[in-house]
Order: structure tokens, then C-alpha cells, then sequence
């Protein structure tokens, strides 16, 4: 009787310890449970509000992480500051950060990304009545708003000198004061102008130009290297483009402001590297 419960144990042990491995995962992440990075202050694409989580990156990583295995209910969500995601996926606090992510030489330098998902590109974003600003050329002379230290504020000081640039520390204070009528323009990308324009509060009040004029390619960093995973991600994004939830997601998301994705949206994922 002792002997059969002794083998019994180490049945169930090499049993665990079989089933561990296999959620181990690629590269030892576990995909029954993920970390994710998002944003928390991005309406339209990562809002927390309470303990509710909306926006298109949300969409996306859910998604995903549907296709890797983990439910919705098994995602942990942290918040992933532009400043700080790098940070998040090098040190092992989140598996994937999908947060207006761009794809650049410099940041694949520390981490992998997946992607594109989607192609953005820096806007304006002006009242609904307003028909005086048409793209960067129709700045001069107008108060313009933006982030202080945001590469979108650099960019438009360099590509329009005569602009009036006003900083404020976030977006929504910018996006405050063009609904007052203290500024003429907010500018950044065109997918966070949206997130705000469909706003309830906003709604039929402001509106995105249109005219973009730089392409952001938004992907989802994870572990440098970790190319299974990656080619996981890639894949699920081909599957959520191909079966339509990617235009669900971008119409739930956007579409209140009236947004139309730029050109080469949806967007086609390169290989893993």
C-alpha cells in the first residue's frame, strides 16, 4: 500500500512538472497568464477607467493573448509610460507592451517587436468648425498645442518656425483648452487625436485634419531575441486582420471621430528577427 502511494506522488509530480514546462511557453514565458503594458491615460487606444481597460490596444493585446492562450481574465495590465517601456520588457515586469509602440532602429536595438499592427502618423486635431487649418503649411500665425519635450512638438517647430507653440504637460489639458478656444490645433499622432475626438464630451466638437505627416508604425515590443514569441504575436496579428477583428476594433475604437486609417492600413506584419 506505501509503495503504490509512493509511486502515486511521483506520478503526480512528474506530471506538474511536465505540464509546467509546457506553460513555460516560448522563450519560458508562461502563456496561460501575461503582463501586458498599455497605456492608462490614451482614450480610444488604452484607457483605465476603475478596473475597466478600453481602446484599440487593449483589442489588440486581447486578441493576442486570446491566441496564445490566455483569456481575458488572466491579464495582468501595467501601466507602460512612453519613457518606460523599454524598461518594462528588459527587466521581466510585463511579456508584451502594446502601447502607440513605434517600430524604430534605435528601440530595436533593446527590445523585439512584432508588426506593425497599425500605421499612424502624426496630425492636427481642430475644432469642428474650423476650416482656416488644413495641414502644417496653414499653422503660421496659429496657436498650436502639444506636449512639452514630445518629439511631436519638435518636429512641428521644425517643419513650421512661424507657429505659436504652446506646451502644456499632457494632451488633455491641450485638448481642454481647443474645446475653450484658447489654442487653434493640438497635434500628435492622428490615433490618439481620434481616441480624444470620440470622446463623449467631444463628440461633434472637434475633429482630426486628416493630413498626416510622418508614419508611426505601431508594434509590440517584447524580450530581445525571444523570436518564438515573436512569431506567435506575428501570427495572431495575421489572424486578427484576416478575420476581421482588426476593423471591428479599429471601427469601435476610432470611428466616433470619424477617423479613416491612413494608407497602407491594415498593415502587413514583418518577419521576425
Amino acid at each position: 500500500m506505501r509503495l503504490r502511494r509512493v509511486a502515486a506522488a511521483v506520478a503526480a509530480l512528474g506530471l506538474a512538472v511536465s505540464l509546467s514546462a509546457c506553460a513555460g511557453g516560448a522563450g519560458g514565458t508562461d502563456l496561460t497568464k501575461l503582463r501586458i503594458g498599455i497605456k492608462f491615460d490614451q482614450p480610444g487606444l488604452g484607457l483605465k477607467q476603475g478596473d475597466t481597460y478600453t481602446g484599440l490596444d487593449v483589442d489588440v493585446a486581447t486578441y493576442i493573448a486570446g491566441k496564445l492562450g490566455t483569456p481575458a481574465n488572466a491579464i495582468t495590465w501595467t501601466q507602460a509610460p512612453s519613457a518606460q517601456r523599454e524598461t518594462l520588457i528588459d527587466t521581466g515586469q510585463v511579456d508584451l507592451v502594446v502601447a502607440t509602440y513605434s517600430i524604430t532602429d534605435a528601440r530595436k536595438e533593446k527590445v523585439s517587436f512584432a508588426g506593425p499592427y497599425f500605421i499612424a502618423g502624426q496630425d492636427l486635431l481642430v475644432r469642428a468648425g474650423d476650416s482656416s487649418i488644413t495641414g502644417p503649411d496653414s499653422l503660421a500665425g496659429k496657436k498650436l498645442c502639444s506636449v512639452t519635450g514630445s518629439t511631436s512638438a519638435q518636429k512641428i517647430k521644425d517643419k513650421v518656425p512661424g507657429v505659436n507653440l504652446q506646451e502644456f504637460a499632457t494632451y488633455s489639458e491641450c485638448v481642454s483648452a481647443l474645446a475653450a478656444g484658447t489654442i487653434d490645433a493640438l497635434t500628435t499622432d492622428d490615433t490618439i487625436l481620434a481616441g480624444f475626438a470620440s470622446q463623449d464630451q467631444y463628440k461633434g466638437k472637434l475633429k482630426v485634419v486628416g493630413a498626416p505627416f510622418t508614419q508611426e508604425n505601431y508594434g509590440v515590443g517584447l524580450k530581445k531575441g525571444n523570436t518564438d514569441l515573436c512569431n506567435k504575436v506575428t501570427q495572431a496579428i495575421k489572424d486578427m486582420i484576416a478575420d476581421g477583428s482588426w476593423q471591428k476594433a479599429v471601427d469601435k475604437n476610432l470611428g466616433p471621430a470619424n477617423y479613416k486609417a491612413p494608407a497602407g492600413n491594415p498593415p502587413t506584419p514583418a518577419a521576425c528577427s
